[in-house]
């Protein structure tokens, strides 16, 4: 999470940046710009929207504020901002959950994430981490399918419950790979973690920031990032799809929305501000040392990149006949 230092940075980046830019509508002075988090404070998603916050405020010249909705998965954050105004006044820092993995794991959610709001800009990825016991017999992802395709269904791996993250990036690895692990859920991260470094576990996906710690005391062995980039925490890890795996990146992904139909120049305006900001050394560091990794998408990618998310975890959880209540 930011300190106040980091924060401090930011607002000064931002601000020295872009009084160029144009002003705000009419309509909107004096009105206060709500960035919505489905997630209590303190977490990456509350760390990026107040970096954002600060960012698109002191370059808009209004008020700028973090309102924290959390609960229903961030379904209740997101039915906030579907339902709002759209003039750009009220967005959402959106996360893979709200936006893709809700709607294929729940029926009902009561929103669709594509049609329901505009993309804004994709922001960020919180990288994924294949990791196992340090006693487990293998030192890379192909020694690991081979030790399970050799050992079916006695390898077990844990996730923080079903649906979670490292749930669905293990199944899909199974899917691609063609093997064959028992599932163990756990409450927490904190407990999973625990279990892994007990030997109890044989393996998990893990987010890097969760098990950073222990992977650098050697208390558990990563033997790969499944992401699309290498992972700037872990540089010698190597990629998934660079050990035989192709379509496993599982990152959990961060960016920005808002309601349907927003005003396009609004949109571009908004695009422009955070791409400058992303781009200054303040701000990299201020994300990256919230635990995540700056991927920037514009609205028109961040929409094809969530259709995209949609269908590949909805093959997932058909697959693995995934079904949760909300």
């Amino acid at each position: 999470m930011m300190n106040r230092r980091q924060l401090l940075a930011v607002g000064a980046a931002s601000a020295a940046g872009f009084t160029a830019l144009a002003a705000m509508p009419a309509r909107a002075q004096g009105r206060t710009l709500r960035i919505v988090v489905g997630y209590p404070a303190g977490g990456p998603t509350d760390a990026l929207a107040r970096i954002v916050a600060r960012i698109l405020g002191d370059s808009l010249g209004v008020a700028a504020i973090v309102e924290n909705q959390p609960g229903g998965l961030a379904s209740i954050a997101a039915k906030t901002v579907m339902r709002a105004e759209p003039d750009g006044m009220t967005l959402m820092l959106c996360t893979s959950q709200s936006q893709a993995t809700n709607a294929v794991l729940f029926k009902g959610v009561g929103y669709d994430p594509l049609k329901d709001f505009t993309m804004v800009s994709g922001l960020a990825d919180v990288q994924q981490t294949l990791v196992v016991r340090k006693d487990l017999p293998v030192k890379n992802v192909q020694e690991l399918i081979a030790y399970a395709k050799a050992n079916p269904g006695k390898l077990n791996y844990a996730s923080t419950g079903s649906g979670a993250g490292a749930h669905l990036a293990m199944e899909l690895l199974k899917l691609k790979a063609g093997i064959d692990l028992v599932h163990i859920p756990f409450k927490g991260g904190a407990q999973m973690t625990q279990e892994i470094v007990a030997g109890r576990i044989d393996a998990t996906f893990a987010t890097v920031p969760s098990v950073l710690g222990q992977i650098k005391a050697g208390t558990m062995n990563a033997l790969a990032i499944a992401s699309d980039k290498p992972s700037p925490q872990l540089p010698a890890v190597p990629l998934l799809k660079t050990q035989g795996v192709a379509g496993c990146e599982a990152d959990s992904w961060l960016g920005l929305v808002g309601p349907a139909n927003m005003p396009r120049a609004t949109v571009a305006q908004y695009e422009k501000i955070i791409d400058q900001a992303f781009a200054k050394p303040d701000v990299r560091e201020a994300v990256l040392s919230a635990g995540m990794v700056i991927n920037l998408r514009d609205s028109a990618a961040f929409r094809s990149y969530i259709a995209s998310e949609i269908a590949k975890w909805g093959e997932v959880t058909r697959a693995a006949n995934i079904k949760l209540d909300t």
